[in-house]
């Protein structure tokens, strides 16, 4: 009987969804990104001729506009496989007009791949038609039974609760958006794309999705802290002849350095990964310290990743940039103190080579 069992997962489904997203998100914020710098606009009426910078602000429209779908189609997929795509993306497609946004695409998500794997654990066929369970019977019921969720149980008290959710976010106290943006900053920010990040994605992302910009401005600011401070520190060593870094780390910024500009965070893990408690400590500190100002300033991108090309979308951008600068000094600064002194001897072990083929990220 063990075979039968049906195990539920929440975690996992919800990462793997998120990872197939951020691609999307990326490639939509940057088409979306480059149109706006060069004056495009979202076309919604289309006539048979646009200019090429409309084509990019709108193609970039139209993905983000679908994040509901990408995601309500990864869960139910990470969970019930390719019986699980079509429920998943019609439950994406209802929460896009229903107004239930990103939060009711990931709950439906989870609907449809729920009833997906119900299904096929229940629903017993004949041999002449198990050919057509997976390719019809098994999305056609999961379908129905998933909008139906969606249509009548689910999806208005998702879009309300999304509603209300926006209207206190929107009438924060300073005091408390300077909070709400040292606590995102940090959890986005400590654990270096990973986990927490994609989770802390999803929610402000969610918020982005009901017109709440500043939340998902934050991350973009948390996920550049930390190659830039490390950066910073690489110039505090050399200012205060104290050598914090292996030659092998300096090389390592030079990667860093230019994946920061774009919100990859991840250039900076051999550095991390050299000397965890540190960094982490560092980097929470200027995650806190520059996203709280971020969201005190209000600094609203209009895109959802895309680091440094998201700042012309933002109606804000020198508050953007300064709390980034702060936020980076901070973690460099930190970073500078807390790390010890790199000696000629330990200088020759870092050098030895790294097989980093093993580590494994989100």
């Amino acid at each position: 009987m063990a075979e039968n069992k049906i195990i539920v997962k929440i975690k996992e489904p919800a990462l793997t969804a998120i990872s197939y997203l951020i691609p999307v998100v990326v490639a939509g914020g940057l088409l979306l990104a480059v149109g706006n710098i060069f004056g495009g606009k979202n076309i919604t009426n289309f006539t048979g001729t646009i200019g090429i910078w409309d084509a990019f602000s709108t193609a970039g429209s139209l993905i983000l506009g679908l994040l509901p779908v990408v995601v309500s189609t990864g869960v139910s997929f990470a969970i019930a496989d390719k019986p699980g795509i079509a429920p998943g993306f019609l439950v994406g497609l209802i929460s896009n007009m229903i107004k239930a946004g990103f939060l009711g695409g990931l709950i439906g998500g989870y609907v449809a791949g729920w009833f997906t794997i119900l299904i096929v654990k229940t629903i017993k066929v004949p041999n002449w038609a198990q050919g057509l369970m997976p390719t019809l019977i098994i999305p056609f019921l999961s379908s129905i039974l998933s909008a139906a969720v969606m249509f009548y149980i689910l999806g208005a008290p998702i879009a309300e609760g999304q509603k209300m959710l926006t209207r206190y976010l929107t009438q924060l106290p300073s005091s408390q958006k300077f909070l709400y943006g040292a606590i995102i900053g940090i959890l986005a920010s400590v654990d270096y794309g990973g986990a927490i990040n994609k989770t802390v994605f999803a929610f402000v992302l969610a918020m982005q999705a009901e017109g709440v910009n500043e939340p998902i401005t934050v991350l973009i600011l948390a996920s550049m802290v930390t190659p830039f401070g490390f950066t910073f520190a690489y110039f505090l060593e050399k200012l205060f002849h104290k050598k914090i870094y292996t030659q092998t780390e300096v090389d390592t910024l030079k990667t860093a350095f230019p994946m920061g500009i774009c919100e990859i965070t991840e250039g900076s893990l051999p550095i991390v990964l050299n000397d965890l408690w540190r960094s982490i400590v560092s980097t929470a500190c200027g995650g806190a310290i520059g996203g709280g100002l971020s969201m005190l300033w209000g600094a609203d991108s209009k895109i959802p990743a895309s680091g440094l090309f998201a700042v012309p979308t933002m109606s804000k951008p020198v508050q953007f940039l300064i709390a980034l600068l702060i936020g980076s000094l901070v973690t460099g600064i930190v970073f500078f103190i807390l790390k010890r002194p790199v000696s000629a001897e330990n200088e020759k072990k870092e050098e030895k080579d790294v097989d980093l083929g093993d580590i494994s990220i989100g």
